[in-house]
């Protein structure tokens, strides 16, 4: 796909934002033995609140639920910011923060122990994130500036 540098320059710079904030979230969650996810999985509401609190009570599940979540989301920023598999990582990204969206619905009526930043009615940061990765997704930039580039060409080379 063509773009104009703009466009280019916009689009390529989302992705590595994007990557930085699950790398480097990912990094902190496996760097500190401490870090679970019991409490925030405690604290969901919505309609799946008995699931997370399921999970957060089973601790074998909670253990592969934690490792998943960690490593998901440094192997997913990492993929997006070498530009490598990107579009795999943006659904992958796009499915976890559903995961995170259902946990913690932006609904009325709804309260939770931790603080947020903001006001929010059915749209947050995890909503307006996970559309960012559709973006990410439908207009591919590794092709350009990324690995993909040099794996597309050794691929076709291959072939």
């Amino acid at each position: 796909m063509e773009f104009s540098k703009t466009k280019l320059f916009a689009l390529v710079s989302l992705r590595l934002v994007i990557g930085w904030h699950f790398f480097y979230e990912g990094m902190v969650k496996i760097l500190n033995p401490a870090w679970t996810s019991k409490a925030y999985l405690l604290d969901s509401g919505g309609f799946l609140k008995e699931i997370f609190g399921w999970i957060a009570l089973n601790d074998a599940v909670l253990w592969v639920v934690d490792a998943m979540n960690a490593w998901g989301l440094m192997l997913i920023g990492f993929s997006l910011l070498i530009g490598l598999f990107t579009n795999i990582s943006a659904i992958s990204g796009m499915i976890l923060l559903f995961f995170y969206y259902l946990s913690h619905p932006a609904l009325p009526g709804i309260e939770y122990l931790f603080p947020v930043d903001g006001s929010y009615f059915i749209v947050n940061k995890t909503i307006v994130e996970l559309f960012a990765l559709f973006v990410i997704f439908a207009f591919p930039t590794s092709q350009n500036i990324g690995l993909e580039r040099f794996y597309d060409k050794a691929k076709n080379t291959r072939a």
